[in-house]
């Protein structure tokens, strides 16, 4: 009888793809998927540690599984909390986790290492009954964001071949591809192939219907990148924008302020005034003052960003904020919170809202679920359709109603 595992998964769509991959690597090994935890004999637990709650997260539910597995089972912990914390980690846990294994090696923010013998970055992916995936084309990151470790425990970037990243997406016969890595726009810098992301989006267009991209940093957003996804069937731009108060970003070694960036928006709307935009901000950086604070307000407002998300600025040891002064106090952080997600709730509900009456075009993901190309895959909101739309199938439908994020569409009369 085949032994089997169970993998748990936590974090980014990037850790998503190493578990696939890790999965892929246990087939070839005659290893099975469990029907649950409780008798897997593998039990792996791929864990996220961008920030504090990730980190925590993590840990709780390492303790959690190890409550529920088998007796006689293995419990590995990887991803990275694994690489980030190594030995200590494994000495934390005494008996509880019988290994610590990164995907490659710890690295500090100077130090370049060799690439890893285990590198599941070019490992083979797994079939999918999913009408669309992620496919990871780089790992690790370049830049030097004072709020961010992940450069000390990914490493430097190592761009994919395009070879091999387009052999990836045929293998998996998708509808729609999500590109990602931690500096998608950095895509090719460091090897020596004349590549680029953009050559990248226009080859893997050539493979499927629908291609997006996330995580793009302003600066490195090229006009041919622009005119290229803003006349694409995914005018979906996925800009990495943090803050927009510029001596906010100076301390957070970032680049760009309120005006650059919204004259980036505004150009792309010019292309394409059905573009939407998805952007993330961090709320509390050290030394934020409520000018800054007014600033991302009246910049929220006066965009009218389609998804935006707010996260609460996490102290993580190692990195340039760590040490710096003027940290914002909790309760100030979750006012400011509170007050950019309400503006932004009703921004997302009027978009949503002007939708109703329109004919739109939506991938069927599954069974009375869609999306249009205005909802990236498991972070935006979904469209419900009829049950009779093939999965699979592109459709038109008409939207009829807008419930939060959602929307409810019905068949298109032919």
């Amino acid at each position: 009888m085949s032994r089997s595992y169970w993998i748990e998964t936590l974090g980014c769509p990037k850790n998503e793809v190493d578990s696939e991959k890790l999965a892929g690597t246990l087939h070839k090994e005659g290893m099975v998927p469990a029907n649950s935890i409780e008798i897997a004999d593998l039990v792996v637990v791929n864990t996220c540690a961008f920030i504090e709650d990730a980190k925590k997260e993590s840990i709780e539910t390492i303790f959690a599984l190890n409550e529920v597995r088998p007796n006689d089972s293995n419990l590995v912990v990887t991803g990275c909390m694994a690489e980030r914390y190594g030995k200590d980690l494994q000495d934390a846990f005494n008996d509880d986790v019988d290994a610590v294994v990164g995907f490659g090696v710890p690295v500090t923010l100077k130090e370049k290492p060799e690439i890893p013998e285990f590198d599941l970055l070019n490992l083979p992916r797994p079939k999918t009954i999913d009408q669309w995936g992620y496919v990871k084309v780089a790992e690790g990151c370049d830049r030097i964001c004072g709020f961010c470790s992940i450069p000390s425990f990914r490493g430097p970037q190592r761009s994919r071949t395009m070879t091999s990243i387009k052999q990836e997406i045929q293998s998996m016969d998708l509808r729609e591809v999500v590109l990602i890595a931690q500096d998608l726009a950095s895509y090719g810098r460091d090897i020596p192939d004349d590549v680029s992301i953009l050559n990248l989006y226009e080859e893997t267009s050539e493979l499927v219907p629908w291609v997006r991209l996330l995580y793009l940093y302003p600066s490195s957003l090229t006009k041919g990148l622009i005119d290229l996804i803003a006349n694409s069937p995914v005018p979906y731009f996925d800009l990495s924008l943090q803050h927009v108060s510029g001596p906010l970003l100076k301390r957070m070694r970032r680049w760009g302020d309120n005006h650059k960036f919204g004259e980036i928006i505004e150009n792309i709307r010019r292309q394409n005034s059905e573009s939407v935009f998805r952007t993330n901000f961090i709320v509390g950086y050290p030394g934020e003052t409520e000018e800054d604070h007014d600033k991302l307000l009246q910049f929220v407002e006066e965009n009218r960003i389609d998804w935006c998300g707010f996260f609460a600025y996490s102290r993580e040891e190692g990195t340039f904020a760590d040490s710096l002064d003027d940290q914002v106090s909790a309760n100030l952080v979750q006012e400011r919170m509170q007050e950019l997600n309400e503006l932004q709730d009703g921004i997302t509900a009027g978009h949503r809202d002007s939708l109703i009456g329109k004919q739109v075009e939506v991938l069927v993901d599954s069974t009375g679920t869609a999306r249009s190309f205005r909802e990236a895959p498991e972070i935006d909101g979904v469209i419900h359709v009829p049950d009779n739309l093939k999965v699979g199938a592109f459709s038109t439908v008409t939207v009829v109603e807008a419930t939060g994020t959602d929307l409810v569409a019905t068949n298109h009369p032919s």
